[in-house]
């Protein structure tokens, strides 16, 4: 395991912001990779992690994918993400008053990053950060805020999975397909929906099984067991919570053809891509399918643009998808995908 100086110094980001909070014993990360399209913009997980390492770890990768996030649908913003790595779940005021405290450290860095939802935080949490940085997004609707950007992004992995579905199964309609989502959260739970409205048969897979039951009674789903998410046969496989689901262990198990997910980081490590790649299953680049929320939450909160243009934007992923597909030909798309990223990045330093 390594140190915390050990990790920052193997990173190739810009900067690292830490800060332990006494009240708490948490450790707030604030990861920034690259500004070069803009002011790094990325959510802030809060989660309890095994080593406080971990959670710089995943604050960088994550910082690391949005920057790709934003080059991928040419936003100007850059790569950013900061981790609140807490030692036990946090309520009431200690909860509030390290929100608070994150929100002056996001403040205090003039604009460098600015945050939103992420994993384990919500637009009821942005509302707190809120109150003392400008710099936020995603805080509910009352409060000045865009809301939740789970069901945009949801929106966004519906369409890049019938564009991945048209170019695997011959064709876009996702009715009578098997999907199965693996997390039923902010994102999992929309995703659900759509597909149900499309009349695909949806199963559900959650480390909280009576969450996964209210989904798919909701949704007229089917309950897939966590441990055996892998192992079911579908032709969708979409990871809708955390990363590095898809790694040597998981992979040979895999029954599907297809893995759509609105998970970041789903990839354990880069040699993941070509082990699905290996065993003919078409990956649909991360940081490519679930952009809608990033999208929505540009648009509305930084970029200031009008709200009708929203939906025809986070559409757009899946044309994007399609575009990106017909690219990589037979190949894996994930490569190509990232030279796509880094030459607009290129482009717009030289611009």
């Amino acid at each position: 395991m390594s140190t915390l100086q050990e990790q920052i110094e193997s990173w190739d980001g810009e900067c690292v912001v830490v800060r332990h909070d006494a009240p708490t014993g948490s450790w707030i990360f604030i990861a920034v990779h690259d500004r070069s399209l803009g002011m790094a913009m990325g959510g802030c997980r809060m989660r309890v992690y095994p080593d406080v390492v971990d959670g710089l770890r995943d604050a960088q990768r994550l910082a690391g994918g949005m920057t790709l996030k934003w080059a991928g649908i040419e936003f100007p913003l850059g790569g950013g993400k900061a981790v609140l790595a807490i030692p036990r779940p946090l309520e009431g005021a200690e909860r509030e008053g390290l929100l608070l405290r994150f929100g002056d450290l996001v403040e205090g860095l003039g604009g460098m990053y600015g945050t939103g939802v992420d994993l384990g935080t919500t637009p009821a949490d942005m509302e707190i950060v809120g109150r003392r940085t400008s710099r936020v997004a995603g805080r509910p609707a009352e409060a000045g805020g865009a809301g939740d950007p789970g069901p945009w992004t949801a929106l966004g992995v519906y369409e890049g999975m019938r564009s991945a579905a048209a170019c695997v199964l011959g064709s876009n309609d996702l009715r009578g397909r098997t999907v199965l989502v693996q997390g039923v959260g902010g994102v999992g739970r929309p995703l659900v929906d759509l597909l149900s409205g499309a009349g695909a048969r949806v199963l559900v897979s959650d480390a909280d099984e009576r969450r996964a039951r209210a989904v798919a009674g909701d949704a007229g789903a089917e309950v897939i067991a966590a441990a055996s998410a892998y192992d079911t046969e579908c032709d969708i496989f979409a990871p809708c919570a955390v990363g590095g689901v898809l790694n040597e262990q998981t992979i040979p198990r895999l029954r599907c053809r297809i893995i759509a997910g609105s998970a970041n980081n789903q990839l354990e490590g880069d040699v993941d891509a070509e082990r699905l790649s290996l065993r003919g299953i078409l990956y649909i680049p991360d940081f490519i399918i679930n952009a809608g929320g990033a999208v929505a939450h540009g648009i509305l909160e930084f970029l200031h643009g009008p709200e009708n243009e929203v939906e025809s934007r986070v559409r757009r992923v899946g044309a994007t998808v399609a575009d990106l597909l017909a690219e990589a030909g037979d190949g894996d798309p994930l490569p190509v995908a990232v030279a796509r990223a880094k030459r607009f990045i290129a482009a717009s330093a030289a611009g």
